[in-house]
């Protein structure tokens, strides 16, 4: 028996603001003014107060911006920095953002981390030597098994699009080399694993995209698909594929535009390289679409873009993906609360 047991508080998140050379702090304040946050959850800025108070008072004559003043926030120092270009102290404030809130997170003051874009260039340049935050989450978590999936729902059928990326920020010359069975195989419990527990998905299906076109055209144009994967994929009866990846993201797409469509889609989609799943996810989504980290004991999302310093302290930046990145995060804290708040009686 199931005995359901009520949540004692709302979900608290940590929200890094991001490198704050770039657009982070514009669209932590925008996605703040957004909605009434403190009926959902307790939020906790993870940021320094002047790059918060500048971004404000620069921003406020447009509206429908966030006061600093009226959120709680974790202090942490930041140098001086350029407005609009990746440098060394603005790398070195966004790492120590999202390390503290790892930290943190870890030590049981938060439930889960929503993290502003930061800029990999900057970080290199500060000496912190990571692909991304994805990497430094998962060492300070001590996980290996994590993996980097991108969830969106459509604004026209309410469709749920999730992708998982086998290989994330490699050179594309590199994918054949490091795909393998091992890895493959891992990818796809760990998807299994959290389409049930973190999304209430209790029979979820997956595809799974082809390494080459036409998923290899029968070894004539790639032969890993009949030499491994093929044979790797037979063995999970709630796995389609390998599909070719220039069909995979057809039905994807009707379902995201069309709420009559036929097709019934699957529950997520494992791409096998980066661009390979990234491409329609941009496509389809790119200012709803949130990445989230797998795999963790805390629950980490974050907005589908970048710093884009281009346009930083414009006002310009659109807070879509960083609202509905919160929005998810409340979501999944909430889930796995209540998922381990029940408990299980034997007679």
């Amino acid at each position: 028996m199931v005995i359901p047991v009520s949540i004692p508080r709302v979900p608290r998140i940590a929200l890094t603001i991001g490198d704050p050379a770039g657009i982070g702090p514009e669209v932590v304040l925008k996605a703040l003014a957004q909605k009434n946050w403190q009926t959902q959850c307790q939020i906790t800025l993870v940021g320094t107060a002047s790059v918060l108070h500048s971004c404000y008072q620069s921003l406020e004559h447009r509206g429908h911006i966030s006061d600093p003043d009226q959120w709680e926030l974790l202090e942490l120092p930041c140098a001086s920095f350029t407005l609009g270009s990746a440098q060394a102290s603005s790398g070195a404030a966004s790492f120590h953002y999202l390390k503290t809130a790892i930290q943190e997170t870890l030590a049981g003051r938060f439930d889960g981390i929503v993290t502003a874009p930061i800029s990999k260039t900057a970080w290199h340049q500060a000496g912190h030597f990571y692909p991304g935050q994805t990497e430094l989450l998962a060492q300070l978590s001590d996980v290996e098994r994590y993996g980097m999936m991108f969830h969106a729902r459509s604004p026209h059928t309410n469709w749920a699009l999730r992708v998982l990326l086998a290989t994330t920020h490699i050179p594309l010359r590199l994918v054949p080399e490091v795909l393998n069975s091992q890895l493959v195989r891992q990818k796809l419990d760990l998807f299994l694993e959290v389409l049930r527990q973190d999304f209430n998905e209790p029979d979820p299906k997956i595809a799974v995209a082809g390494l080459n076109p036409h998923a290899g055209e029968a070894g004539a144009l790639g032969t890993e698909e009949v030499e491994w994967l093929a044979p790797l994929l037979a063995q999970y009866p709630q796995v389609s594929g390998p599909v070719p990846p220039d069909t995979l993201w057809v039905q994807p797409g009707q379902l995201w535009q069309d709420s009559n469509t036929p097709a019934k889609g699957y529950s997520g989609y494992l791409a096998l390289y980066h661009d390979q799943g990234l491409i329609p996810v941009k496509l389809l989504a790119f200012d709803r679409a949130v990445n989230v980290t797998v795999g963790l004991p805390l629950v980490r999302t974050s907005p589908d873009h970048g710093t884009a310093f281009d346009i930083a302290g414009q006002g310009i930046a659109d807070a879509k993906s960083m609202m509905h990145a919160m929005e998810l995060a409340i979501e999944l804290i909430l889930n796995r609360s209540k998922r381990e708040q029940h408990v299980s009686v034997r007679p």
